[in-house]
Formats: structure tokens, C-alpha cells, sequence
């Protein structure tokens, strides 16, 4: 995105166009590791040294509450975010925390039940898949062979 529609985007959210909110920005669009504040911070910093993980949080905020970003639920007690904004699911590792994105046709607002209707106005729905990677899996398997084949042998 160019900068110009970079400042027009920030400008119809209502946001005012800073240095520090342009790298944050560009952190979250210019990643899929869903990082939490704190990575984005560490980030950010090499362009930008004087900036404050507090100010990295506001930012997030702001753009959050704007919709630029969006927290990803289940992603730990530190918070994560997602600088995709586009209707997606996600996959987190409650071993390694990673977390992937996924897609799934007939799993978004148009395919709630009627219910939800009845309920209010959703803004966005997605699904959560929790469980071990298969990195993980595999890392615990090398940790202790004997015991995965004993547990096969059963």
C-alpha cells in the first residue's frame, strides 16, 4: 500500500497519520505470525528507538477499535493480533503458541444460525482450533520414544 493510501486509510478511520502508528501499521500488514505487542515493539524499534511499548499498545488499540487489526482470541495471556483483517479462522498450538491462519467455506457471517440474528449484530465471526502442532507432536515424540511406543503397542 502506498503511503498516500496508507494516510487515506488512517484518515477514514479517524486516525491521525504518525511515524510511530505507520510502523506499527506496516509490523502488523507485513506479517503472519500474529504477533503479541511486545514482538511488534522489539520490531518497531529498529526504525523507530525511542518508541515505548506503551505506545505500541495504543496503537494497537487504535487500531483495533478501527478495525485495521484484529486480537486473535486464544492467543495467550500476552494478547496477539492479526494485521489480516479478511474473514479467516485460526489454529493456535497451546504447546509451541504459534498460530496459523485457515479458511473454511460456509463458516462466516452469512452461515450463522438464525439465533445469532435473534441474539444481535454480529461484527465478525471466527472459528478457534486449539490443540498440539505437529512440530510439537513430533518434538514430544523425540522426547520420550519409549514411552510413544508403548502407548502405540496398547
Amino acid at each position: 500500500m502506498s503511503m498516500e493510501a496508507l494516510k487515506e486509510l488512517f484518515a477514514k478511520s479517524g486516525l491521525k497519520f504518525t511515524t510511530q502508528r505507520y510502523l506499527v501499521y506496516k509490523a502488523m500488514t507485513t506479517t503472519r505470525d500474529h504477533p503479541s505487542a511486545e514482538m511488534v515493539w522489539r520490531r518497531v524499534r529498529e526504525a523507530a528507538p525511542a518508541i515505548s511499548l506503551d505506545t505500541v499498545y495504543r496503537t494497537l488499540s487504535a487500531l483495533e477499535a478501527r478495525g485495521l487489526v484484529s486480537r486473535v482470541p486464544g492467543g495467550g495471556d500476552e494478547g496477539r493480533f492479526d494485521g489480516d483483517v479478511t474473514p479467516h479462522h485460526h489454529l493456535v498450538c497451546l504447546s509451541c503458541g504459534r498460530i496459523e491462519d485457515f479458511t473454511m467455506p460456509g463458516a462466516g457471517l452469512d452461515d450463522l444460525p438464525p439465533a445469532v440474528a435473534a441474539w444481535g449484530v454480529p461484527r465478525d465471526a471466527q472459528i478457534l482450533v486449539r490443540g498440539v502442532c505437529r512440530t510439537c507432536l513430533s518434538r514430544m515424540q523425540n522426547i520420550n520414544p519409549q514411552e510413544n511406543q508403548r502407548s502405540r503397542s496398547k
